[in-house]
């Protein structure tokens, strides 16, 4: 792999082999960061192609004060954050909150449904469900192991802001699994 300055600077000078391998290197984190924000499958796809159109035109700008990981990892949160907003899907944590737990009230017969699959699948279905801030916190700590410091720097969120976030969703799933496993308590 060469050194991210290296590349950085044959992309800027217009090697196009160079950009190609700078988004081999990192399509992989672009992809998960987008798909764990955006549900439609052909939305991600064109997100995915636009981070990386965004990523060559800021290119210059970077200035290596972050990983460049980190940097174009903040590109695809951002980039897939703006692309709910415009599609009028609610950020707000109070209605998305409400939302999620409609979802379980209302589909009473959730345990029955999921009954025949393991609980990692079921845990699967309920971080799929989490509000995507949370669902987003999560799985870029426990997934892609990103520091709390990281995943700030990412999302724009101060890191007490991450750390809650993260209690939330972790306190989520497992009243979920609790219930799923019909247990009082779960360790």
């Amino acid at each position: 792999m060469v050194e991210d300055e290296a590349l950085i600077s044959k992309v800027l000078e217009g090697d196009t082999e160079s950009f190609r391998q700078l988004i081999k290197q990192h399509e992989r984190l672009v992809a998960h960061m987008v798909s764990r924000i955006v549900r439609n499958s052909e939305d991600r796809e064109e997100l995915c192609q636009d981070v990386f159109l965004k990523v060559y035109d800021k290119l210059k700008e970077f200035n290596f004060k972050s990983k460049l990981s980190t940097w174009i990892a903040t590109i695809a949160y951002r980039h897939a954050i703006n692309h709910i907003r415009k599609k009028q899907i609610s950020f707000n944590e109070q209605s998305e909150w409400e939302d999620f737990k409609e979802q379980f009230i209302a589909n009473e017969n959730l345990e029955e449904e999921l009954a025949d699959k393991d609980l990692e699948e079921h845990v699967m279905v309920y971080i799929n469900q989490l509000p995507v801030h949370y669902r987003s916190v999560l799985t870029m700590y426990h997934v892609d192991g990103m520091s709390y410091q990281e995943i700030g720097k990412i999302t724009g969120m101060p890191e007490g802001t991450v750390k809650n976030y993260l209690f939330r969703a972790r306190n989520l799933l497992k009243e979920k699994i609790k219930k799923y496993l019909g247990k009082e308590e779960l360790r």
